[in-house]
Parts: C-alpha cells; structure tokens; sequence
C-alpha cells in the first residue's frame, strides 16, 4: 500500500490509542490527558509495539516529502511522550527539539504538569523558543487541550453515574465535534490527532464498560425472580435524559474562532506562563 498524509495520520492515531490502552495509561492520568479509572476498563494490553511504530511513522513521513512534514513531528512527539512516561528525560528533549524542527508548535504541551521540572534545562527552553504560532492557532491548541481536560472529566462522571443501573441500554459517551478550521499551521493537526486519540481511547473504554454492565443484567433478570424491572425502566429513562444533556453539552463546547485572532506568525507565549489545564 502506498503512504499517504491520511493513512499515516491514521496510524499516528491508532499508536496514541494503543498507547492508551497498554500500561501507558497511568502515565497519561498524570497529564490530565485520561483519568486513572480509565486503566480498569481498557482491557489487556495490546501486543503492539507503539515506539516502533512512531519511528516507522517518521521514517514513512520522511519520505512524503514537505508534505508530511509535520507527521514526522507528530512521531517524534510520540516518542517524546514515551520517554516521558519512561522518564528519561534527555530523550525527551531530543525528540521534542526534533519535532519542533519539524513543525510541532504546540506550546501547550510544553506546559504539562510532566514537563515543568525540564523548564530549567536550557536544551528544552531552546526547543521552546524556536516555536511559532498564531493567535488564532494558539486559541484553537487551547481549546484541544481544555477538551481532552473535559472529556477525561466527563468520561469518569459517567462511570459515577452508571453504576448500580438496572437497565440493559447503554450509553456511549458524546464527544465535542473536532474544529473544522484550516490552521494556520500544520502543527495543530498534530494536537486535533492527540484530541481524537483520547477521545477514542475513553470511548472504547466506556462502551466496554456499558456492554459488561448490560450483558450483566441481562443475565441477572432472567435468573432472578425478584428482578426490579420497574427500577431497570427508571433507571433507562434517567439514563436517557442524562444522555441527552451529555449530548447538548458536547455540542455547545464546539470550537469557535475568536474574533479578530491574529494570523500572523509569532513566538510562543513564554514558556511557564500557559496554566495546565488550560483555563
């Protein structure tokens, strides 16, 4: 099969969700980036080797040319993560001066709570300065970070409120539309992947939880003589409506442009002066 922007973006994807939903899942709770409850319900680890497959990433957007640029940024961001959650913190900062050389401008990132203590480590400070952005791309990396935030949030207020239900039905959780924009610069599809990674890693997670939850009762009412079906059917109706709402929310959180949002290429913000999670 040939390569193509879309089909390496989709691997870059699928990596960042197998990333997830291996052992790195803990790793990514401390970035706020997926709860800690989450790591239950992803199942067992995938034999996949994620490193690997962001280097072959590189190695494939390399060879696109200008045009794949910045998916040879979106694998060494990948691999940057994987030595953060290692801790080795040189190889951390290889990769994300190797990105940044790329395209990677997602000056955000740079400010997770994993990443603060490297502030100091002129190597990392000198990756940081070379980034440049928009406002009306710097608005939209916000917005992606805040959702990622929100999403974790209410992936795990959902869990809250499933347990102990009766019914058989089973809610998926209602995920913000992605901006529809044309970025300014290519390194933002970077962050819209890292968005739509978690998003799928947390939905797969709750369906696999709602299924388990489902077959359960199905099982339970027909062995169980004393089954409350008319608490199963309140329960069903309360689940609908809170779908409903879930639903209403996400689509109210849908980015919108800003305004009057500058277009013109700057320097980031200075680097430990984006709060994390993004306001």
């Amino acid at each position: 099969m040939v390569d193509t922007v879309n089909s390496l973006a989709t691997r870059v994807h699928d990596l960042l969700v197998a990333h997830l939903t291996d052992g790195a899942a803990q790793a990514l709770a401390a970035l706020d980036a997926l709860p800690s409850f989450a790591r239950q319900f992803l199942g067992a680890p995938k034999p996949v080797d994620v490193a690997a497959g962001f280097h072959d990433v590189i190695a494939r957007a390399t060879a696109l040319g200008p045009d794949g640029s910045w998916l040879v940024a979106a694998g060494h961001a990948g691999l940057g993560g994987l030595a953060l959650a290692r801790g080795r913190a040189d190889q951390v900062i290889f990769h994300l001066d190797a990105a940044v050389t790329a395209g990677y401008n997602d000056c955000v990132a740079f400010h997770l709570p994993p990443l603060r203590p490297l502030h100091h480590d002129p190597r990392f400070r000198a990756a940081y300065e070379r980034i440049r952005i928009t406002q009306a791309d710097l608005d939209e990396l916000l917005w992606l970070h805040r959702e990622m935030h929100i999403a974790a949030r209410e992936a795990q207020d959902a869990t809250v409120d499933n347990i102990g239900r009766l019914d058989t039905g089973v809610s998926p959780l209602p995920q913000a539309p992605m901006p529809t924009r044309v970025p300014d610069t290519r390194g933002v599809l970077i962050t819209r992947i890292d968005l739509a990674a978690t998003q799928s890693a947390l939905q797969q997670a709750a369906v696999k939880a709602e299924f388990q939850r489902s077959a359960g009762n199905t099982s339970l009412s027909l062995i169980d003589d004393s089954w409350d079906y008319p608490q199963a059917r309140r329960d069903a109706w309360h689940a609908d409506e809170l779908d409903t709402r879930r639903r209403q929310a996400a689509a109210a959180r849908a980015f919108v442009e800003r305004p009057g949002a500058g277009n013109t290429l700057l320097p980031g913000p200075p680097l430990g002066t984006i709060p994390y999670p993004a306001a």
